[in-house]
């Protein structure tokens, strides 16, 4: 399997990861997902940085893949919602970025308690969270554009 610039940009925005996989043959799922992880894991903070520019506040209303992953804030209360929204605010004041969540299987209200108990981390155990959020994101989208390229492949 091969993919596309555009297709790994969609899993990870980071230019430096995407040049990290771009160009070569995956023989599987492991096998990609090896690759996208030894490359995140190289990835110095402002590559994460761009990265985390390409991804929607969770509340936000959202299309493509962030929709799925955001299945969890459908029907969500208001005053849930603008908690988000406050939340959301009061988190890029603090550290300068979008908060990132795995959002994937999670409720709006759930979301919202990380939110507010990372709101306390300091930025470097924050920036350790948010790698690891970006980790989980990353191989769940791999999936998808695996299972696309399969279906497309049919």
């Amino acid at each position: 399997m091969r993919f596309t610039d555009a297709d790994l940009a969609a899993c990870c925005a980071s230019r430096r990861w995407v040049a990290a996989l771009a160009g070569r043959p995956y023989r599987d799922l492991d096998e990609l997902r090896a690759a996208g992880a030894a490359a995140l894991d190289g990835l110095d903070w402002p590559d994460v940085v761009e990265a985390l520019a390409a991804h929607p506040r969770i509340g936000d209303r959202v299309d493509g893949w962030s929709r799925a992953e955001q299945s969890g804030m459908d029907g969500t209360a208001p005053d849930v919602r603008a908690a988000l929204v406050e939340g959301n605010r009061a988190y890029e004041e603090r550290f300068g970025h979008v908060f990132l969540i795995c959002a994937s299987g999670r409720s709006a209200a759930d979301m919202l308690g990380d939110l507010r108990d990372r709101l306390d981390n300091d930025p470097v155990a924050e920036r350790a969270v948010v790698r690891g959020e970006l980790a989980k994101i990353v191989e769940l989208r791999l999936a998808r554009l695996v299972d696309q390229a399969r279906g497309s492949a049919r």
